[in-house]
This record gives structure tokens, sequence and C-alpha cells, in this order.
């Protein structure tokens, strides 16, 4: 705060928004997502879908804590009890209900009842348009603070403004915004658009709302009509233009959306590649906002990494994998279409091609679990290998361990999951089934094609298979047709 004085656009002493910007003054940060979204189609409400892995509101409120408002209070309506599931965990949002929904100033005017405090700053957001950044809203908000203004709206340029509310200035200054619906001809080929984002003085920020009227194409309370309501109060009013327009984009359909969406991750990848990390396909890598990837690491196209995942330095992770909730140390390479989740893989593992690592599982420094090998709720040992088609679940598998290809570990008897235990250095053989709960010792072995249903204590050879019997001539006595070869 500069404590410069505070004059209106056409030069007019605003005395109580100077006077405001002499005291200290909070930040209030309120978000409109009461509306049903009916283009969506959908039973969801429109704030709840996502956007490059997130709700379009979380990013919205993202943007907003990111400035350390005193409060976040959300306006609810169609779906709130769905919105307020999300949230559930957050209890630093208030939440207000609009019902009924009639229009963006009614719906700010629910948040009078828990906005009491009488200064500061009204920062107010749209639940549906998540590309809105920290650094905008940060200017909003010095604008007014600095000038004493009680209304600055963030506007764009947009080259097809149709469907937005006009800026319509009068000798460079902010005049009055007009909708859409409601513009002449002439207001409709001004470019200069509102994007729905305010920061309002608080001061006099609800008797203003209470003063709306309903004189427009929808007979609705429209907030666009506050610049006017506070120009003929002689309160200072102005208009910042935003660089980038794309941060206005609100969603109305699911092409929207899946615009937004894009848009969404081509930040993430920017701000990864720059960050060190190759991305071979940048148009297919779908990574998460809370996603977190090393230096040096390569990401083959069609690779998802979500939620709060954590990727090592010089890893490598090619196409059709994902990696949801987990954590992978430094130079893993996790090899085609295989899928991690919620689990813990160290250094230098190699993974797959078309492996399962399901929740609650650890993967060890330097073990090797390969091509279609599936671990459910296990750890598996450092410079242990599973290699081909095997199924590991309930079991602890110790370093050094070698497990051959096609072993199971039955783990469910029909009413309970048991726990399977191999010790360091012991070897399964092919074909395996160890049916749990049963431990194979430290340096024991298990004879290929064994059922093991009896624990194999350290160093010895566990064998549980019919004894072979060999019938000599039985091939050539087959093809002649004889009763020797039955």
């Amino acid at each position: 705060m500069t404590g410069r004085p505070a004059w209106t656009e056409t030069g007019k002493r605003d005395a109580a928004a100077a006077e405001e910007i002499n005291v200290t003054d909070d930040l209030h940060v309120v978000v409109l997502a009461a509306g049903k979204g009916t283009r969506m189609k959908s039973a969801q409400p429109k704030v709840l879908h996502r956007a490059a892995g997130l709700p379009l509101i979380e990013w919205v409120v993202r943007a907003a804590r990111a400035l350390r408002p005193v409060s976040i209070t959300v306006v609810l309506g169609h779906g709130s009890d769905q919105v307020r599931e999300w949230f559930a965990d957050d209890e630093s949002i208030r939440f207000v209900i609009q019902e009924p929904q009639l229009g963006t100033g009614h719906a700010l005017l629910q948040a009078e009842r828990v906005l009491t405090k009488r200064r500061g700053t009204v920062l107010l957001l749209s639940g549906d348009a998540p590309l809105v950044t920290k650094a905008s809203l940060e200017r909003l908000v010095a604008t007014r603070r600095e000038h004493g203004a009680s209304v600055v709206v963030a506007t764009a340029d947009l080259t097809a403004p149709a469907g937005y509310g006009r800026v319509v200035r009068e000798n460079g200054g902010l005049a009055r915004i007009v909708e859409d619906r409601d513009a002449t001809p002439a207001e409709r080929e001004i470019t200069e658009v509102n994007s729905g984002v305010y920061a309002f003085a608080l001061a006099s920020l609800f008797e203003a709302l209470r003063g709306l009227g309903t004189s427009n194409a929808q007979g609705e309370y429209y907030l666009p009509e506050l610049v006017a309501v506070h120009r003929q109060a002689g309160h200072v009013v102005m208009a910042e233009r935003l660089e980038d327009a794309d941060e206005i984009r609100g969603i109305n359909t699911r092409a929207e959306l899946a615009g937004v969406g894009r848009l969404l991750q081509d930040r993430i990848n920017g701000d990864l590649m720059a960050g060190g990390v190759t991305l071979v396909d940048p148009s297919t890598a779908y990574i998460g906002p809370d996603v977190e990837i090393g230096a040096d690491t390569v990401l083959h196209p069609f690779v998802f990494i979500e939620g709060r995942s954590t990727i090592g330095a010089g890893c490598e992770i090619h196409a059709g994998s994902r990696i949801l909730d987990s954590k992978l140390g430094a130079r893993v390479t996790v090899y085609n279409h295989t899928v991690i989740a919620e689990s813990e893989v160290g250094d230098d593992v190699h993974l797959g091609p078309f492996a399962r690592i399901r929740p609650m599982s650890t993967v060890g420094v330097g073990a090797h679990v390969g091509n279609f090998v599936e671990i459910k709720k296990s750890t598996v040992g450092d410079g242990s290998k599973i290699g081909h088609l095997s199924y590991i679940g309930d079991s602890a598998v110790g370093a050094g361990v070698n497990i051959g290809a096609g072993t199971i570990t039955c783990n469910f008897d029909g009413h309970a999951k048991h726990r399977t235990v191999i010790g360091d250095k012991a070897f399964v053989g092919s074909d395996s089934t160890l049916v749990a709960p049963v431990s194979i010792g430290p340096g024991a072995y298990v004879a290929a094609g064994s059922a093991i249903t009896e624990d194999v204590p350290a160093g010895a050879l566990g064998i549980a298979r019919g004894r072979q019997a060999n019938k000599p001539g039985w091939a050539k006595a087959r093809a002649a047709g004889k009763d020797g070869g039955r």
C-alpha cells in the first residue's frame, strides 16, 4: 500500500476509499459456485468436473489461497452437498447457500452474513474459471489498494468476444459493463470483455449490491451493474487488462472443459521441462499438478503420473505407463504399460513391461519386477527378481530372492487373507504355488512345479509334486491304436 491519493478515473476525489487504504486492508475471497451448468449435461456440479487432474473449483481455490487471504467463502447452490464433500477436510473454507439462484449479484450478496467486517478487499472469483493465476490476482488486489478503488474488474481483449460482457470506456476510463444479451450492435463490436473477476472495497460492497436492479434480458441481479452504482456514488471504478486472455476462460460445455484442461496441462508440462525433465511428446504427457519429478528423468508418450507422486532423478518412464500416488527413487526404469498405485519403489529398480504394483507395496533398491508380474500389498527386498508371469500378494519377500516364472502366492482361502514370507536369498522355482500362511526360510529352495503347503526351513529344498512315471514305447503304441497307447 503506497498511501497515494485516491481519485476516480474522471479525476474526482473518492474520500471514503482514500480513508480505507490508510487502515489494515484484509483480503477476503469469495468463489461463486452455485450454477447448475446445464450445458454440461451432467448430474455432477459443473465446478467438480476435472481439468488436468483437479476439479475446476480446486484450481480456483488454490490460486486464491496462494494470496494468503483472511477468509475464503464459497457460494453454493446446485449440488452443494457434493462440493462440500470435496472440501470436507478443509476447515478453512466457509460455505453459504444461494437459494434461489437470481444472478451473480444475488450470489455475492449471500456472503454478507459471513463477511461482517467492514474493512478490506473482497476478491470475487468464478468456480468454473480455473486458468486465473496468482500473479494476475495479486495485480488486481494491488491496483484496488493503491488507488483506493471501490471496484476493479479484470478484463481481457478477445478476437471472438461473443457471449462475454463488453467493457465500455469513456475518456479511457471504465464507464460500464454491458452483458452480451443486452448489448447494442455497436457495443458487440467491442473486444475488451469482462472476466467475472473483481476486487471490491468491502466497506461499500453490500450496500451497493442491495441497490442492483433487474432491468436486463434475464431479469437477474448482475454484478457488472456495480460499476454504474459505484460511479453514481462518486467512487473509483477501474478496469485492469490481463496480458493473457486465456485466464478469463470459463467453462460451459464439455468441449470448453477439454480445451481448458489442455491449457492447464501445458502449464504443468512447461514447468517440468524448465526444471530439467524430458517429455518426448509433451502433447501426450498427462502429469498432475502435485507431481514432483527429478531432473534428467525422461517421460515417453502417453505416460500418466497422477496424485501426489514423486519421481526421482534420472528415471525413464516408457509409453503407456500410469503412476498414481507413488514414490519412485532415482534411476528407476518403468517399461511400457506398467501400473503403479500407492506404492514405493527404491533406486535402480526395473519394472515391467506390463507389470502391476498395487497399493501398499514396496519394491527395494535394485530389484526387478518383470513382465506380467502383479505385486499386491507386499514388500520385495533389495536386489530380488520376479521376472515373469507371477502373482505376489500379501507377502514379504527378502533381499536377493529369485522367484521363477508363474509363481503364485495363494493368499486367500475363501474367507481371509494370509501372509507368505520368503527369506533372504531364497530360490523359488517356476510354476510354484505357495499356499499361505507359509514361510520359505533364508537360502531355501523350492523345486519347480511345487505346491508348498508347509514351511520350508532355511537352506532346505522343498518339493511338493507327484512322482514322475515314464512308459517306454507309449507313443508308438498309441499311434498303432493298441491298448498300450491309452
